[in-house]
């Protein structure tokens, strides 16, 4: 059985305080976009289970994910099912097309995917609400992507409320330079803050009014530590965007544009997709 999981785009983003746990409170609205992955599991038979001996085997194409395979959250995802439900060996076949450190939510859709496919396929009659409880436990904004619906997510970003919003008329430009800013890195510069409006009322204004009313409170560190990325949102808005800014915390940088923009002479050097 096979899934696509897909990336989001933070529709601004408010680092309200810092929690005693040391996490922080924040608001945000979380849009999903088409921007996709591949994961594929696969029932192994007996023999392959047996010499295998740690119940999946993971085989990874794409853009190479560094580190060790047991901290990949699709592998996580697995371990936390397995051990609350006897499943058989897989496969699993993860594809990778979202870019890392780039505030686009690939690892935790890959986890929220898993849990879906592990329900799927083996039949474990697991709700939706019990689906995205697992996925919490997995990461912040896993459980938006088991509803996978624009939502104004509060708390750690794992409380979630469905909102009206359609972005499908604009073209989204999607930019990442070859640059990576780690979650943990981004909240160390944040100095949190009340906002004046809620994200709730801010993006029930028209788009043409977000540019001076939709923040993202990670931009203002981000940007000083790493003025190309700043410059990314600089030239979406020469080109003509409504709306531009970095997704989460970074580095990515999104436009929303009511025309799709020439992009023949614009950020060559980056990964660039558009929708």
């Amino acid at each position: 059985m096979i899934r696509f999981p897909n990336a989001k785009v933070n529709l601004g983003l408010h680092v309200i305080a810092r929690r005693e746990d040391g996490f922080h409170n924040l608001e945000t609205v979380f849009y999903p976009i088409e921007l996709k992955e591949a994961l594929e599991i696969i029932p192994m038979h007996d023999d392959k289970a047996i010499n295998q001996g740690k119940g999946y085997q993971l085989f990874q194409t794409g853009i190479p994910v560094q580190g060790n395979e047991e901290e990949n959250l699709v592998v996580k995802a697995w371990k936390l099912i397995a051990s609350v439900k006897k499943i058989p060996s897989i496969e699993i076949h993860l594809l990778k097309k979202i870019p890392f450190g780039a505030g686009l939510g690939g690892g935790s859709s890959d986890a929220a995917a898993m849990l879906q496919l592990l329900n799927e396929t083996f039949a474990l009659g697991y709700s939706d609400r019990e689906l995205a409880s697992y996925a919490a436990r997995l990461g912040a904004d896993c459980p938006f992507f088991i509803r996978n619906r624009p939502a104004l997510a509060t708390g750690v970003g794992d409380l979630l409320e469905s909102v009206d919003l359609d972005l499908s008329h604009l073209t989204l430009v999607l930019v990442k330079p070859d640059i990576g800013v780690s979650t943990a890195e981004a909240y160390a510069m944040i100095n949190p803050r009340q906002p004046e409006l809620s994200l709730r009322e801010i993006i029930s204004l028209p788009i043409s009014d977000w540019k001076e009313q939709l923040k993202n409170d990670f931009e203002v560190p981000v940007f000083k530590k790493h003025p190309e990325i700043a410059q990314i949102k600089k030239e979406l808005y020469e080109m003509g965007a409504l709306y531009a800014s970095m997704s989460g915390s970074g580095s990515a940088v999104y436009g929303l544009f009511e025309t799709p923009p020439d992009l023949k002479e614009h950020f060559n050097d980056h990964f660039v997709w558009v929708s």
